[in-house]
This record gives structure tokens, sequence and C-alpha cells, in this order.
């Protein structure tokens, strides 16, 4: 990602902190992650990492589709996609949560991993954001492929993080 790009990237990440400065020092010492509000900017979606995996593959399948920022949390083995704040939305699914207002969640700076943490799509500093039916249609093709190759309750557990 060019220079400009990471600058405007870390100004859009650190508006969700509760103190913007502070985080973007944070993220320069090299201090890993910052806790950051959800709902105001954006929501997460987070799902089991097979099902997100698949599910951004299938994504980045159509050239007319962008995806959004997205972040995969390694040990929890989950994936976390970013889409436009929806308080009202209803998501359901095995594993799957909406984090949303009243909500934080654990985001490294978007030019680095940091520990368990890390930009599989990260955010160009536009505000680009999933968009909620192509997610959706994804989440659901992915679902379908998942259940054809492993069984749900075949999935293994994990310590939940979002």
């Amino acid at each position: 990602m060019h220079d400009t790009r990471w600058k405007q990237a870390v100004e859009w990440l650190a508006a969700a902190a509760t103190d913007p400065q502070e985080c973007k020092r944070q993220w320069d010492r090299g201090q890993g992650t910052t806790l950051l509000a959800a709902g105001r900017y954006w929501d997460v979606l987070s799902v089991p990492d097979r099902l997100g995996l698949l599910a951004l593959d299938l994504l980045w399948s159509d050239p007319l589709e962008m995806p959004g920022p997205t972040l995969v949390d390694v040990t929890a083995r989950r994936v976390g996609f970013f889409l436009p704040p929806d308080p009202d939305s209803e998501w359901v699914g095995f594993g799957v949560r909406h984090v949303g207002r009243g909500s934080w969640i654990a985001v490294p700076p978007p030019y680095r991993p940091s520990g368990r943490l890390e930009w599989l799509v990260p955010p160009d500093g536009t505000g680009t954001l999933h968009a909620a039916e192509p997610l959706e249609r994804a989440l659901r093709r992915a679902t379908g492929t998942l259940a054809v190759l492993t069984p749900v309750s075949a999935e293994p557990e994990g310590p939940d993080c979002w």
C-alpha cells in the first residue's frame, strides 16, 4: 500500500478511537492493537475462519466487487468483515456474531500485523466497507460448500474473541 494510503487508512481507523491521537501514537510505537468503538463508522461481522476465508475468496472472484476491510484473528480462528453500521440488521448462522454500537474491537494498524490480528484486506482510507448483500450471498455460498465438505458439528471450538 502506498504511504499516502497508509496515512489515510490510519486516520480513518483512528477516528473510531476514544482518543485518535493516542491511538496513532500507540501504533507508531509498535504497541500492537487498539480498542476501537464499533457502530459509529462501521460494524464488524465476525465468523469462523473457514467460513470467512471461503466467503472472502468468493468475494474476490467477482471483478465488480471490491472487498472491504477484513481482519483475521489467528488465535481465535475468526474473520471479521467491516460493513456499514446497521443497528437493525440480524445476521444468523453458526458462530456468526454481529458487533455494533456499544461494542469494541481490537484493531492493529492497517500497515502491519500485530500478534494474533492481521489484515487480510486492509482499509484503504476512503471508508470503503463490505456491502451487506454481496457479503451475505458469499457467506451463504460458503456455508453451502462447507456443509458438503465438513459437518457443522465438526467445526473446531476456539476461544471467543469477537
